[in-house]
C-alpha cells in the first residue's frame, strides 16, 4: 500500500512542532515540513480556535527573517490560508508591502497575491499605485498575479478594480500567454455589464491581436455571447463575427478549434451550411490519438444530433470505429450518437454491435443507451419487435434499480405508443417479474398489468404470472397481485369464475392486508364467481381514487359529495415537451377523472344541480400577483348554457379572519351572459383555501365570449395572535381583481386522435371548411404555431407542434371536440412570407 506522508497526524501534535518556527536558529526545510501538515489539517477541514489561529499567524510572522526562496513561498500560503483578522493584519502588511517592491520577482508575485486577499479597502487605495504598475510589469509572473489578484478583487471594491482599464487594456497587447488570458478575462468582468462596450472589445480583438490560445478561447466564448445577445438585430450585423469563428477552426492550437466549432454548434438558429465546417472539424478529432479530444469531438456531435441529426450523418463512420474505443465514455456517447443519427436501415446492425458492449459499461451509461433506443423506438415504429427483444433481453441480466426502472419504463412507453408492441411487450414485463428483486417494480408492472391486460386479445394468459406472484413474494407485492386479479375478474367478465377460484384462496393469506383486498373484491365483485357483468359503479368504487377535501362545514357529511380524482405523477419523457405523460407513473390512457371531480363538486350545489352534463373546465388562472395579501386564481367549467366560475381563495395574512365572501363579477363587457346564481364563503381564516362560485347563464351551445372585472368583498375581522380569537366587530372592505375572459378556446377539449390520416379520411367532405390568413410579422414560425395551438385550444397529433429550426414552412395537426360534442380535425399550412410576415392556410 502507498505510504502517506500525513498519516496519522494529529493537530495538537502539530501545533506543538509548530515552535521551531522561534528558534532563533531557524531550519527552513524542516520549518517548510510543519507549514507543509499545518496546511494539510485546514484543508482536511480542521478548525483552529481563535486562539490557536494567532499563535501560529504571529510564530509564521517570525519566519519572514529567512532569505530562504522555498520557505518564503510556504510562509505566503500559510497567511493566505489563515486570513488573519483586520487587526493582525496590520503586523504582516509592512512585511508584504516590502516583498512587493523587491527585487526578487517570485516575492513581488506571491506578495501581491497575499496581499491583495487579506486586505481591505483603506489598505488597497494605499497599494493601487503599485499594483497598476505591477499589472505592466516586463515579468509575465507579476503581471499574472496582479491581474488574477484584479479579478478577485472585483468582488469586493469594484470601483477601485475599474480605474485600472487603461493598465489592463496595455496587458490585453502582452506577448505572454497567460497574461493576455487574465487581462482579457479582467477586462471582460470590468465591463460586462455594458454591452456596447463589451462590443467594442470583441470587434478590436477579432481583428487579430491575440495570440494566447486561452486567450483565444475567452474571445471565442465572448464573441459568441455578443451573437446570441445581438441575434434579435439584423443578420447582416452577426456575419463579422460569424466569419471570426469560422477563421478560428483553422487555428493551430487544438482548444481554440473545439472551442469555435462547440461556439458554432451552439448558435441559435444555425443553419446547415454554417454548421459544415464545424462537424468537418470535429470528424477530424474523432480520429485523434488523444482520448479527451475524441471524448470533447463526440460529446458535441451527441449534442448537435438532438436537433440536426442529418448533418452528423456525414460521421457515422468514424463513430461506429469508436464503438470499440478503450475509453467507455466515448462508446457511449458514440453509440448513443449513431442511435439518433442512424436510419432505419442501420438499427439491426447497431444492435448487435451494442449488445456486444453493454455488459462492460457502468448503469448511468446504460441509461442514456436505453433513452436512446425507446426514442428511436418511437422514431422507426417499424423496428419495434428487434429494439424491444433488446430491452427485455438486457432486463434479465444484472443491473441496479435505476437501469432496471428505466428498461421497464421505456417498455411501457413503446406498450403505449405503439399498439402493435402491446401483446409482446407486457409478456417481457412478465417474465420479469417472474424474477425482480425490486418490490417497487413488481408492483408497478402489477398496476399496469391490470390496466393493460384485460384489453388485450386473450387476458387469460396473463392470469399465471400475477398469480405466481401470490405465492413466490413479500406481502407488498402479493396484495398488488391480489388486486391485479381483481381488476381482470372486473373487466373481463368471462374470467371471473377462476378469478373467484384464486382470490378464495387469498383468504388464507398470513398478511392482514392480502386477506382484507381479497375480501373486499370477493364481497363487492359480486355474482358469486358466476360470469356476470360487473357494474360501472363497482368498478369505479374498487379503482378510481378517492378525493375527499378536508374543509370545516356545519353541514353534516355526504359520501355522495365526495368527488374522485386521480392525482398522479407522471414520469415524463426527457427531452421531449409536449408529449403525454409516459412510464409506469402516468395515468391511465382515457378522459381525465378530473372532470368527474367537478362535476360531483358542482352537482353537490343546489344552485348549479340543474345545468347538465359539465363539458369542460380550464386550468385555473391567477387573479392576483404572487406575494400579495390575498392569492384568488379561478376555474371556468363549461356547460351547455351556463357557465361556472369558481375562484379559490386564500388569505395570507395571519393576523386576520374574513368573513362573508364574495366576488361581485361585472358582465358589462360580456353581453351575452347573465348572472343567474352565486355561493359566497361563509368564512376564509388564515392559510386555509377556500371556493366562491359565480353562475352565468348563455345562449345554449353557443361559445359566448366576453370579459369579466371582478372585485372581492369581504368583511375583515382583526385576530389576537396568541389566542387566535377573532373581535367581534369586523369592517367592510374591497380588494380588485384581475380581469377574466371566456375566448373561444373554452369551448374546446383537447382530445387527441392515434391515426390523424385515417380520421381526416373518415370525415364527411361536406363539413370542411378552407380558409388563409395572414398572421402578420412574428418572432419566428415555432412563436407562430404556439400562438394558434393556444388561440385554438386543441390538441396537436403527431408531434407535429414542434417546428425543426430555421424551417420556411411547416403543417401542424390538431384535433379536439367542441361544445355539443362535435368533433374538429384541423390542418394548419404556415409559411414564411418575406423575413417575418408568417402566412397561414
Amino acid at each position: 500500500a502507498d505510504y502517506s506522508p500525513f498519516l496519522g497526524i494529529e493537530k495538537g501534535a502539530v501545533l506543538q512542532e509548530a515552535r521551531v518556527f522561534n528558534d532563533p536558529q531557524l531550519d527552513p526545510r524542516r520549518c517548510s515540513q510543519v507549514i507543509t501538515k499545518l496546511l494539510y489539517l485546514l484543508n482536511q477541514g480542521e478548525t483552529f480556535t481563535k486562539v490557536e489561529a494567532t499563535e501560529v499567524f504571529f510564530a509564521v510572522t517570525k519566519l519572514f527573517q529567512s532569505k530562504d526562496i522555498g520557505l518564503r513561498r510556504m510562509v505566503y500560503v500559510m497567511i493566505k490560508e489563515l486570513s488573519p483578522s483586520a487587526d493582525e493584519v496590520i503586523i504582516v502588511t509592512s512585511s508584504l508591502m516590502k516583498d512587493m517592491t523587491s527585487k526578487t520577482d517570485m516575492y513581488r508575485a506571491n506578495a501581491i497575491r497575499v496581499l491583495c486577499r487579506i486586505t481591505d479597502g483603506t489598505l488597497l487605495t494605499q497599494i493601487e499605485r503599485y499594483l497598476k504598475q505591477a499589472i505592466v510589469d516586463k515579468n509575465p509572473v507579476v503581471a499574472s498575479a496582479a491581474l488574477v489578484s484584479g479579478i478577485h478583487l472585483l468582488q469586493t471594491n469594484p470601483e477601485i478594480v475599474k480605474r485600472w482599464s487603461n493598465e489592463v487594456q496595455e496587458a490585453v497587447q502582452s506577448r505572454a500567454a497567460l497574461v493576455q488570458f487574465h487581462a482579457l478575462a479582467l477586462l471582460h468582468q470590468i465591463r460586462q455589464n455594458d454591452r456596447l462596450a463589451v462590443n467594442k472589445l470583441v470587434s478590436s480583438l477579432t481583428k487579430g491581436s491575440v495570440r494566447s490560445p486561452l486567450a483565444q478561447c475567452l474571445l471565442i466564448r465572448y464573441t459568441s455571447q455578443v451573437i446570441r445577445e445581438s441575434a434579435n438585430n439584423n443578420q447582416a450585423g452577426d456575419r463579422p463575427f460569424y466569419d471570426f469563428l469560422e477563421g478560428c477552426l483553422r487555428h493551430k492550437a487544438e482548444m481554440v478549434i473545439f472551442e469555435a466549432a462547440r461556439a458554432i454548434t451552439e448558435l441559435n438558429g444555425v443553419t446547415s451550411r454554417e454548421l459544415t465546417p464545424a462537424i468537418t472539424v470535429l470528424q477530424l478529432f474523432l480520429s485523434s490519438s488523444k482520448p479527451v479530444l475524441r471524448f470533447a469531438a463526440v460529446r458535441t456531435l451527441n449534442k448537435v444530433a438532438m436537433t440536426h441529426p442529418m448533418a452528423v450523418t456525414n460521421c457515422n463512420i468514424d463513430m461506429e470505429s469508436l464503438i470499440s474505443d478503450q475509453n467507455r465514455s466515448i462508446a457511449t456517447l458514440a453509440i448513443t450518437t449513431l442511435l439518433k443519427t442512424g436510419n432505419e436501415s442501420s438499427v439491426d446492425r447497431l444492435m448487435k454491435q451494442i449488445t456486444n458492449f453493454m455488459s462492460d459499461i457502468a448503469d448511468e451509461f446504460k441509461i442514456v443507451v436505453v433513452d436512446a433506443i425507446r426514442s428511436l423506438c418511437l422514431k422507426f415504429p417499424l423496428k419495434h419487435r428487434s429494439l424491444m427483444n433488446f430491452l427485455s433481453n438486457i432486463l434479465r441480466e444484472e443491473g441496479g434499480f435505476e437501469y432496471k426502472k428505466a428498461i421497464v419504463d421505456s417498455i411501457v412507453i413503446l406498450i403505449r405508443d405503439i399498439p402493435e408492441a402491446k401483446e409482446s411487450g407486457l409478456l417481457h414485463l412478465c417474465e420479469f417479474i417472474e424474477d425482480c428483486e425490486f418490490t417497487y417494480l413488481s408492483t408497478q408492472i402489477l398496476h399496469f398489468l391490470g390496466i393493460e391486460g384485460p384489453k388485450t386479445s386473450d387476458p387469460s394468459k396473463y392470469i399465471r404470472y400475477i398469480y405466481n406472484r401470490v405465492h413466490l413474494e413479500n406481502a407488498t407485492v402479493r396484495a398488488g397481485a391480489v388486486s391485479t386479479l381483481a381488476k381482470f375478474g372486473a373487466m373481463v367478465d368471462t374470467l371471473k369464475p377462476r378469478v373467484f377460484v384464486l382470490l378464495r384462496r387469498c383468504l388464507f393469506d398470513n398478511d392482514d392486508e392480502v386477506r382484507d383486498r381479497a375480501t373486499l373484491y370477493l364481497n363487492t365483485l359480486g355474482g358469486d364467481g358466476a360470469v356476470v357483468e360487473t357494474g360501472e359503479d363497482v368498478k369505479e368504487f374498487l379503482f378510481g381514487s378517492l378525493y375527499i377535501p378536508l374543509e370545516p362545514s356545519d353541514d353534516a357529511f355526504d359520501i355522495n359529495s365526495v368527488p374522485k380524482e386521480v392525482k398522479t405523477q407522471p414520469l415524463a419523457e426527457k427531452k421531449a415537451p409536449g408529449k403525454k405523460p409516459t412510464g409506469l407513473g402516468a395515468p391511465p390512457a382515457g378522459p381525465p377523472s378530473t372532470v368527474d371531480a367537478y362535476e360531483k363538486l358542482l352537482s353537490s350545489i343546489p344552485e348549479f344541480a340543474n345545468f347538465g352534463k359539465l363539458f369542460k373546465f380550464s386550468a385555473p388562472v391567477e387573479l392576483t400577483e404572487a406575494e400579495t395579501e390575498y392569492a384568488v386564481n379561478v376555474v371556468k367549467h363549461i356547460f351547455d348554457g351556463h357557465v361556472v366560475f369558481q375562484y379559490n381563495c386564500t388569505n395570507t395574512i395571519p393576523e386576520q379572519l374574513l368573513e362573508n365572501v364574495t366576488v361581485i363579477v361585472d358582465a358589462s363587457e360580456a353581453e351575452e351572459f347573465a348572472e343567474v346564481a352565486s355561493k359566497p364563503l361563509r368564512s376564509l381564516p388564515y392559510d386555509s383555501p377556500g371556493q366562491i362560485f359565480v353562475a352565468f347563464e348563455k345562449p345554449e351551445g353557443v361559445p359566448a365570449v366576453g370579459k369579466f372585472s371582478n372585485m372581492l368583498r369581504f368583511i375583515v375581522k382583526e385576530v389576537d395572535p396568541s389566542t387566535g380569537e377573532a373581535e367581534d366587530d369586523g369592517v367592510e372592505d374591497e380588494y380588485q381583481l384581475e380581469e377574466l375572459e371566456v375566448v373561444a378556446a373554452d369551448y374546446m377539449l383537447k382530445v387527441g386522435v392515434s391515426n390523424f390520416r385515417n380520421a381526416w379520411e373518415t370525415m364527411d367532405a361536406d363539413y370542411e371548411r378552407v380558409d388563409e390568413y395572414g398572421l402578420g410579422p412574428r418572432e419566428s414560425l415555432a412563436e407562430a404555431v404556439n400562438a394558434v395551438i393556444n388561440l385554438l385550444g386543441m390538441q396537436p397529433c403527431e408531434g407535429t407542434e414542434v417546428v425543426p429550426n430555421n424551417s420556411r414552412s411547416h403543417t401542424c395537426l390538431l384535433s379536439g371536440v367542441y361544445i355539443g360534442n362535435v368533433k374538429v380535425l384541423v390542418r394548419l399550412q404556415f409559411g414564411l412570407d418575406g423575413p417575418k410576415d408568417v402566412a397561414m392556410k
